[in-house]
């Protein structure tokens, strides 16, 4: 490749098509320094341009700011960075709400021009190794397709650039049908998973199994209700009335055909997998469910190298000297633990739990939580879902011990989010709430923290370093069983998608369900809310499902924890969590403190940036952000 200057002026699809490999995104070695010819000469080099490719991944979903604060998953404590622009609905071209580069418009480019440039180069390269082409060509296509499905359930239908630009070329290009873009995709997993057929599964890269699995995602997406025009015409005024509807939908067609294409793919992927735990015929206790989800979330559940083991992480972003974007990749649940966890542990509270998530979590014997009825309402956090143990610290949760210079406060370990009666006619601050003796700024808002992919070690008090790498789960085995499932739902087989949720139900401890109709969607969709919360996926199925009035529509609900001693009782010398000592009182509360939110139709798909327009004349701005 020849050297090549660009204006960091120039639009994101100029620097997307005419950055060169000598530029410094490129952060694999030598190739800043070598030609092109030598490095699609050496099999060794040519991997080190694919490497490249997997760095536009970035962190996944370990970020300071989660997918999570978009949804009714979490609230983002800190105030001032562009959450409530869109949670609020008062996005714009000219002011966009917080995105990240794992789907921003400009990355994703970037990414595709070197998932092209690769694409273009390997069938001519001249390294002898014919397996190696083979799977970094398999590699290129998977990738390029995971970037252009991230642009599209983003954005919509984008342009479809398949050859990576040069410099003198013209670099405007119109957006493609939602339709176009979703057979482009298809097409090019189909061809990752011929050349991936038979290769060897290696931890955080593409797979046969992998490039099947985003497969059956994209359809299921496609059947989904945002994408069929019929159901958005009906559903909502702003995408209805919009004049380019086959950029974000299919105007016409039979839909159950799509449904049909999405469980075909589902199940073809399922069959080529192997689950964890996920041909049980019975719940496992209550204990072992909390312990297998924990597993899980920490990444215990992914075979390397054996396609006959359980592989629950399909595709994964793990921790390896090969590829990064940074050089401090953060060893997952450790920077996400620092980022996420108490401030009582000299943690951060980013991205803490909302009550409305921890309402839908159901109850062990499978009915749902209830604050009218005074069992739920005066103990809310006994005998719940193991998966909520295993997700969120609340009052009174068992954590790990506490750093050196808070242990003297809390020698019982345990998260102390509420307000408690201190025996003198005053209260004592919770060491864990904002009014905290130990930080004050950057605790939780709701009175909850993350629990969920945060290592549990004992020894890492402050989560400042771990020696186990936990890595992000991009997709997983289960992810695959649900969507199976809901495809199954929605072309009939309601025995089939039972068989699949009650699997994945027995693995977390919870009791059989036999729900039919409407009852058995509604069903499907909470498990996959509580199996997949902090995964990035409630913010795509609300919005597939045309729910978001429901889900970031309903505000942030937070809980208030006041505890006051029993007549008669003395308040211990040092606070704990006891039921025999308080009575514990717990109020549900609009929390409005960072945000006002509310839904708006418009953001259902992302705005286009007002420059972005302007310099690429011939893209078409999204429905509602048209101005």
């Amino acid at each position: 490749m020849k050297n090549i200057k660009i204006k960091a002026s120039l639009f994101a699809i100029l620097m997307a098509f005419a950055l060169s490999c000598d530029k410094d995104f490129l952060n694999t070695k030598p190739l800043d320094k070598i030609s092109s010819a030598a490095t699609w000469g050496d099999g060794a080099l040519s991997e080190a341009f694919i490497f490249n490719v997997y760095s536009f991944l970035g962190y996944g979903g370990f970020e300071e700011q989660a997918l999570a604060a978009y949804t009714d998953e979490a609230m983002f404590t800190h105030a001032g960075r562009n959450i409530n622009t869109f949670t609020e609905g008062t996005e714009s071209p000219n002011n966009l709400g917080w995105e990240s580069d794992t789907y921003k418009w400009s990355t994703m480019y970037l990414a595709i021009r070197q998932a092209n440039v690769a694409l273009e180069n390997l069938p001519k390269a001249t390294f002898t190794d014919a397996v190696l082409k083979d799977k970094l060509m398999g590699e290129a296509y998977f990738l390029r397709a995971y970037y252009y499905h991230q642009l599209l359930r983003f954005y919509g239908g984008v342009p479809l650039i398949s050859k990576a630009y040069g410099l003198d070329e013209d670099y405007s290009a119109p957006r493609n049908t939602y339709d176009e873009c979703v057979k482009f995709i298809v097409s090019d997993l189909d061809n990752a998973s011929k050349l991936l057929d038979g290769k060897p599964n290696i931890a955080g890269r593409a797979s046969k199994l992998a490039a099947m699995s985003l497969k059956a995602r994209v359809l299921l997406y496609a059947a989904s209700d945002l994408h069929d025009g019929p159901t958005v015409k009906a559903k909502s005024s702003i995408l209805g009335s919009y004049p380019n509807l086959d950029l974000i939908a299919y105007p016409s067609g039979d839909r159950a055909a799509r449904w049909n294409a999405a469980k075909v793919a589902a199940k073809a992927a399922l069959d080529a997998g192997v689950g964890y735990k996920m041909a049980l015929s019975a719940p496992v206790s209550a204990e072992e469910g909390r312990n297998n989800y924990m597993s899980i979330a920490l990444g215990g559940q992914s075979a390397v190298g054996d396609p006959s083991a359980a592989v629950e992480l399909i595709f994964q972003r793990t921790h390896t000297a090969l590829y990064t974007q940074e050089d401090n990749w953060p060893l997952g649940g450790i920077h996400y633990g620092i980022n996420n966890g108490p401030n009582g542990y000299h943690n951060w509270a980013g991205n803490t739990p909302i009550q409305n998530l921890v309402d839908d979590y159901e109850m062990m014997d499978g009915s749902k939580f209830d604050w009218s009825k005074k069992e739920h309402k005066t103990a809310p956090y006994d005998n719940r879902d193991p998966r909520f143990y295993a997700t969120v610290l609340y009052d009174g949760a068992t954590w790990k011990p506490r750093p050196s210079d808070v242990a003297g406060l809390d020698p019982a370990n345990q998260i102390q989010t509420g307000y408690y009666d201190d025996g003198k006619g005053g209260r004592i601050n919770g060491i864990d709430t904002r009014e905290s003796a130990i930080e004050n700024w950057n605790g939780s808002r709701t009175h909850y923290y993350t629990r969920k992919f945060i290592d549990p070690n004992p020894a890492l008090a402050d989560n400042q370093s771990s020696a186990q790498v936990i890595p992000w789960p991009f997709i997983r085995y289960t992810e695959l069983a649900l969507s199976y499932a809901e495809a199954c739902i929605e072309t009939g087989d309601e025995a089939e998608a039972l068989k699949w949720i009650n699997r994945i139900r027995f693995r977390a401890g919870m009791p059989a369900v036999a729900d039919k109709g409407t009852a058995l969607r509604d069903r499907l969709r909470n498990e996959r809310r509580i199996e997949l919360v902090y995964e990035e996926h409630r913010y795509h199925d609300a919005r597939r499902w045309m729910i978001p009035a429901t889900t970031v529509g309903r505000g942030i609900k937070s809980i208030n924890v006041d505890a006051k001693l029993k007549a008669g009782a003395k308040a211990p010398a040092i606070y704990k969590y006891d039921k025999s000592l308080y009575d514990y009182t717990y109020t549900v509360e609009d929390n409005t403190s960072n945000e006002t939110r509310k839904w708006t139709d418009k953001m259902y798909y992302r705005a286009l940036s007002r420059d972005e327009v302007k310099r690429n004349t011939k893209l078409v701005q999204n429905p509602g952000h048209e101005q």
